[in-house]
C-alpha cells in the first residue's frame, strides 16, 4: 500500500469501525442501495410533498416511469421500509402509499444531501 492511501491514517483500533463488517462503510452502502434506482428518490421526494399518494397519482407526477418500474421501485422501497402501503380492500383497487418513520428520518439526510451539491456544484 503506498503512503497516500487515507485508511492507513486511521489508528489502527478504529479502522474496524470505519472498514469492518459493521463499520461506517458498511452501513453507508446499505442506504445507498435501499435509494440506489432511477425512480426511488422522485418517489420519496414526491411522497414527502404529500403524505398519501395513491399508485396513479405517482405515474402521473413522474413522467416517463413505467407502470412496472413503479411497481418494482414501490414494492423495494416497501421492503426496505422507507414507505408503508394501505390496501383498503375494496373493488376497483385501492392502494395508497405513504412515507414510514423510517422514511421521514431519511429524508434530512436527503436534503443535506442536496445542500451539499448545491454547495459544491
Amino acid at each position: 500500500m503506498g503512503v497516500t492511501s487515507t485508511h492507513l491514517k486511521v489508528p489502527a483500533g478504529e479502522r474496524d469501525a470505519c472498514l469492518g463488517p459493521e463499520g461506517s462503510v458498511a452501513h453507508v452502502t446499505r442506504v445507498v442501495r435501499m435509494i440506489r434506482g432511477r425512480w426511488k428518490l422522485p418517489i420519496l421526494f414526491r411522497l414527502y410533498a404529500d403524505p398519501s399518494l395513491r399508485t396513479s397519482q405517482l405515474r402521473r407526477d413522474m413522467a416517463g416511469i413505467s407502470q412496472k418500474m413503479l411497481t418494482q421501485h414501490l414494492r423495494e422501497l416497501e421492503a426496505d421500509r422507507l414507505i408503508e402501503r394501505t390496501d383498503f380492500g375494496e373493488k376497483p383497487l385501492r392502494v395508497e402509499y405513504r412515507l414510514s418513520d423510517r422514511g421521514k428520518q431519511l429524508l434530512p439526510v436527503l436534503i443535506a444531501a442536496r445542500s451539499f451539491s448545491l454547495d459544491h456544484g
